[in-house]
């Protein structure tokens, strides 16, 4: 999955599959908290996810949990570095939203 965070936004997708990981799970579980906390806007299938959860362990952004060794789920979390990215990430969002109200008039859309 691609997402384009080398310092600039994360797409939803990776913004949500980070959040979900402040709590540790297994892919299965990863899809239906995207689907929750989205609110349904984000449905992400199998390939998707695994291929963004390679991607974020490359990045070092999540990690995989070490489990028992007979379990054939496989739990991530996210990292420290992957902490510090969702920051970066709240903090461009809100700068984005107060130059949008300030441009809009802060009226609601």
């Amino acid at each position: 999955m691609p997402e384009s965070n080398e310092r600039g936004a994360l797409t939803e997708a990776v913004f949500y599959i980070l959040l979900a990981l402040y709590t540790p799970m297994h892919g299965y579980r990863i899809m239906q908290t995207v689907r929750e906390l989205s609110q349904g806007r984000v449905d992400l299938g199998a390939g998707t996810l695994y291929g963004a959860i390679n991607t974020l362990v490359e990045k070092k952004w999540i990690m995989p949990v070490e489990g028992e060794q007979d379990s054939r789920k496989k739990e991530y979390a996210i990292t420290s570095l992957g902490k510090s990215i969702v920051e970066a990430e709240i903090k461009r969002l809100e700068k984005l939203l107060a130059t949008g109200k300030n441009i809009a008039g802060g009226r609601s859309v």
